[in-house]
């Protein structure tokens, strides 16, 4: 009985020791390649870290904030800040690299059928990925900085006056911390498609439990935000879209029953 084509592995037989030689190239490949990110994004982390804190500046320009500054109260603040910058950049930039270092190392082991599956998932992954720290960036960020900024209380307004003076690490875990947050989140698709595509789930479960699910969302966006009701509802509705989408992957991907052989 000839063999489907799908069910082919490409792969040719080695040894261990050229399968570890060709660990290590991918390694070195993906070392190498964060090592150049991390390197230009230290020298270019001033300006990284502007375009992060640009919400926030330009929000204090419109309310007429004149000279307004962040401050760091450490010596050394300043410093690892740039180095959690570059950091932060290097991982982000370099993602491409190791992610197809990692597929191409395991790639030829797979079959045909299993590489059509995983290949859109990796495709859509780092897109949602950007999808979700766009969102978190552009229509978040200026919200809830907004929101916090709101609590100022000017002089005259009876005592002292209560003025933002945010700090530069303190500023940077926050945005890092909302940045990741929405990015992971914005995974859900992926995860919950692939979990109907390998049986854990079915299409079904996911909507027999939509209304659990929703919950179950706003309490996620309730811990991993800050503590205000935009960032928290700025996260929840879109998992809730993406929640829906996902039924609509998952009924498109959910494997297919086989027709019965005579």
């Amino acid at each position: 009985m000839p063999r489907d084509p799908d069910d082919i592995i490409d792969d040719k037989p080695m040894p261990l020791i050229e399968h570890l030689l060709e660990l290590r190239t991918r390694l070195l490949w993906s070392i190498g390649a964060f090592g150049i990110a991390f390197a230009l994004c230290y020298y270019f982390s001033t300006s990284i870290y502007g375009f992060l804190a640009r919400p926030l500046a330009e929000i204090l320009v419109e309310q007429g904030g004149g000279e307004r500054r962040m401050i760091f109260t450490a010596l050394y603040e300043a410093f690892f800040t740039y180095l959690k910058v570059a950091l932060f950049g290097a991982i982000f930039f370099s993602f491409p690299m190791w992610a197809t270092q990692l597929w191409l190392f395991i790639a030829p082991g797979l079959y045909k059928s299993e590489k059509k599956v995983i290949t859109p998932f990796l495709v859509a992954s780092p897109v949602l990925f950007v999808l979700g720290a766009a969102l978190a960036y552009y229509f978040i960020f200026p919200l809830a900085w907004r929101f916090f900024i709101s609590f100022e209380t000017p002089t005259g307004a009876g005592g002292l006056p209560v003025q933002l003076e945010a700090k530069v690490s303190e500023y940077l875990s926050l945005v890092m911390h909302m940045i990741l947050a929405f990015g992971v989140a914005f995974q859900l698709p992926v995860a919950l498609t692939l979990m109907a595509r390998v049986g854990i789930v079915s299409v079904d479960q996911l909507k027999r439990g939509r209304r659990y699910a929703i919950v179950g969302m706003f309490v996620v966006a309730a811990v991993i935000t800050p503590p205000d009701i935009i960032s928290q509802v700025g996260l929840a509705l879109p998992l809730i879209i993406l929640y829906e989408l996902s039924i609509l992957a998952a009924t498109w991907m959910a494997p297919k029953p086989k027709p019965p052989t005579t």
